[in-house]
């Protein structure tokens, strides 16, 4: 009998879908809600993919509708998913001293977007390092607001609950009350503690684990980086810059100058995948709604714990532009040439993100009735993995919300990687057909 050998990406994928499914399975039992009742399938199942791809759009307040049980169950997953789940299975086989296969090795290249084999190994310990490291000096920042607020072990958890989401993107919170469901940050919207830090943690875990390699090397020498850590990190710098200075002049004009500028700068930051906010997103105008859905599509840097399709997949479009107005046959940035088969990759990525969002938009707001607007809010947050919402996800029926767990799933593990585990030999052994021209433009 033939050995059924299954690629990187196949195995990323079943990695995937074995980690939601075993967290659907325990947000089910009793024990993890507050309630002690059995939580339906599909919303188990809906609230371990969104913790799983650190999404954050949930069907039940996260604070209280599970129990302490439930939200750890949920934590786990938000960690996993954070990291990847070859990465955490690495963790494991490290911590029991076990080696590490050559064909491993390989996996984990692929898992976390290095680009190269060589000190693989080195790197994934480098990647925790950094995510626990980060993780408990925000914790323990976070606790000087959280314990005085609710007491020593209450405080301990949200400190540590909020900070492992916000670093992992993923926009869990535990703030909602009977009285007041998913709240998200909105109480500290004026609390340069929370607030700042939660973005920071945002900003930290949207960069590649490349680019703390690059400044570990070289530190603040900008012009040894490699492309990739140059392309992230001018490219990031925009997408906060322009959002913030917009937020600022044209919304919360009701809040005090120091409030409405962290209001500005956290709204601008928090699409990079988070799911947090500050405000209430329903009294955003139409025109900021479809700024903040085109930044969460965007997302974060590859190799990080953002999901979305990229921005270097966005930096790569805008550079290709550029070279065609120019009419110039390379695309070039900071000195070095784009390969084709780059630009060709961020092209069909940037066309598969943009499609899936707005046919999804479309399906779910025929079948809801709601505006499209709202609609395609959702679906970029979803498929972005951000967690931001207008408040129609828990409203939503069974077929709107299917789509929408299939988007955040294709969304962390990447649209390109799911096509090809599907269709892993496409064409492969077609020849070469005689080309022939096509106006354009």
């Amino acid at each position: 009998m033939k050995k059924l050998k299954l690629s990187s990406f196949q195995v990323i994928l079943l990695g995937f879908l074995g980690l939601i499914l075993a967290g659907a399975l325990l947000l089910m039992l009793p024990i993890s809600s507050q309630k002690g009742v059995w939580t339906p399938f599909l919303e188990a199942l809906f609230t371990s993919t969104s913790a799983s791809c650190v999404t954050g759009l949930v069907v039940h307040d996260t604070g209280t509708y599970w129990s302490l049980f439930g939200q750890m169950i949920i934590l786990l997953l938000i960690q996993i998913g954070g990291l990847g789940i070859i990465t955490a299975l690495t963790a494991f086989s490290l911590g029991a001293h076990r080696h590490i296969t050559l064909n491993q090795r390989k996996l984990l290249v692929d898992s976390v977007s290095a680009p190269y084999l060589g000190g693989i190994v080195r790197f994934i310990k480098m990647i925790f390092k950094i995510t626990f490291g980060i993780e408990a000096i925000f914790a323990c920042v976070l606790a000087f607001q959280f314990i005085p607020e609710f007491g020593l072990l209450k405080g301990i958890w949200f400190s540590i609950f909020h900070s492992i989401s916000a670093f992992c993107n993923a926009g869990f919170d535990l703030l909602g009350t009977a009285n007041h469901l998913y709240p998200s940050l909105t109480s500290y919207v004026g609390n340069p503690l929370v607030s700042l830090s939660i973005t920071f943690l945002i900003i930290l875990g949207g960069l590649s684990f490349m680019t703390y390699e690059d400044f570990h090397i070289h530190h603040f020498h900008f012009k040894k980086y490699r492309l990739q850590t140059k392309v992230i990190l001018v490219t990031t710098f925009f997408l906060l810059f322009i959002p913030t200075l917009y937020f600022f002049l044209s919304q919360f004009q009701n809040l005090p100058i120091k409030e409405r500028l962290l209001a500005s700068i956290f709204q601008a930051v928090t699409p990079r995948t988070a799911g947090f906010n500050t405000v209430d997103f329903t009294t955003l105008s139409e025109n900021s709604l479809l700024i903040i859905s085109i930044l969460m599509v965007i997302g974060g840097a590859p190799g990080s714990t953002a999901g979305g399709m990229k921005v270097t997949t966005f930096a790569i479009m805008l550079i290709s532009s550029l070279a065609i107005f120019r009419q110039k046959d390379r695309c070039e940035a900071f000195g070095r040439t784009i390969p084709n088969t780059i630009v060709k990759n961020a092209a069909t990525i940037f066309m598969l993100y943009i499609s899936a969002c707005i046919i999804s938009a479309l399906i779910i707001a025929q079948l809801e009735n709601i505006p499209i607007i709202q609609t395609i809010f959702e679906t970029a947050s979803a498929i972005g993995t951000v967690g931001l919402t207008v408040g129609i996800t828990p409203t939503l029926g069974i077929a709107s919300r299917c789509i929408l767990i299939f988007l955040m799933f294709m969304g962390r593990i990447g649209g390109v990687t799911l096509m090809i585990s599907v269709f892993p030999n496409v064409n492969k052994n077609r020849g070469k057909l005689v080309e022939e021209h096509i106006v354009v433009g």
